[in-house]
């Protein structure tokens, strides 16, 4: 429902459509939103159990899956939520086969790729969430620690959606001084000022508020929302998003992680190679490694 009321808010599209199993809930949650759409620039909000109410979608956000819960790490997730998958998309792909998809259910590397593999879809229009929210994260921690509003520091989370993620510190920037040269040191060795945990705590952030609220919802709605207005508006923004990078940084095996990629109307059109440090090359396979121990025994 967070992913609803972001792309409501941005007036993104002209029609929205909802799918869940818990009817009742849906229908509550439908008229909710319609009853506010004088307020706001979306023409058409409709929902049903069945997936013909999606049919011709130009993108489709699945978030549905086991929740995660307090503790449990996303990996944990993985084969309890294929066999939710197998379902949604074998409909999704009746209904809108020339639709993009964007996958955010956790774990979302992983279930990316099973999107990917259960719909045969070409690579560029199966797109996971991935690192867009953990580089949001990454910037306002960065913010708040030097006193800068978010949007003007840059830096990249990449790899993996969850405890492998490698924070590129060799890229981190304020209107292009890069950070490791007012301090050579950062990062997450011998950092004095310790940087590191600004990494640290990104990582952290999901089960922190796991812990304190029960689920996570606002931000990622946001990033969602965001991902949706480069495709939709075909803005060819760069995100870092999850696709498979079999080939690249010498990972050999098909995963899907978080690198920069250029989101347009066909989904992704272009990955940017980023020149990471030996050590951040190392961390990014490591984390391809950790996905690939999970996703090489999956049943599909």
């Amino acid at each position: 429902m967070a992913c609803a009321v972001s792309i409501i808010l941005k007036g993104l599209s002209d029609e929205l459509a909802l799918v869940d199993t818990d009817e009742g809930k849906l229908q509550g949650e439908t008229m909710d939103l319609q009853h506010g759409s004088p307020f706001v620039k979306m023409p058409n909000i409709v929902s049903s159990k069945d997936y013909h109410v999606t049919a011709n979608s130009n993108l489709v956000i699945i978030t549905a899956g086991a929740r995660q819960e307090k503790g449990e790490t996303r990996l944990n997730l993985v084969q309890r939520n294929v066999s939710v998958f197998k379902l949604m998309i074998s409909n999704i792909t009746k209904y809108s086969p020339r639709c993009k998809l964007i996958i955010v259910s956790n774990p979302v590397d992983i279930l990316t790729y099973v999107a990917w593999k259960l719909s045969d879809f070409p690579k560029n229009r199966v797109i996971g969430s991935g690192c867009n929210l953990d580089t949001a994260r990454f910037r306002f921690l960065i913010g708040q620690r030097l006193g800068i509003h978010s949007e003007s520091c840059h830096g990249w989370i990449l790899g993996e959606h969850g405890d492998s993620s490698v924070a590129v510190w060799s890229g981190v920037n304020v209107a292009g001084v890069c950070l490791k040269n007012l301090n050579s040191d950062v990062g997450p060795n011998t950092d004095r000022e310790e940087w590191k945990n600004v990494h640290k705590e990104v990582i952290a952030s999901a089960y922190e508020i796991i812990k304190r609220k029960g689920y996570t919802s606002w931000a990622i709605g946001f990033s969602v929302a965001d991902l949706t207005e480069s495709i939709l508006k075909n803005l060819r923004r760069v995100h870092p998003v999850s696709t498979i990078i079999k080939d690249l940084y010498g990972i050999k095996e098909e995963v899907f992680l978080s690198v920069p990629c250029i989101l347009g109307e066909n989904g992704i059109t272009d990955i940017i190679k980023v020149n990471l440090t030996p050590e951040e090359e190392a961390c990014l396979k490591k984390s391809a490694e950790t996905l690939w121990e999970i996703q090489k025994v999956l049943k599909l």
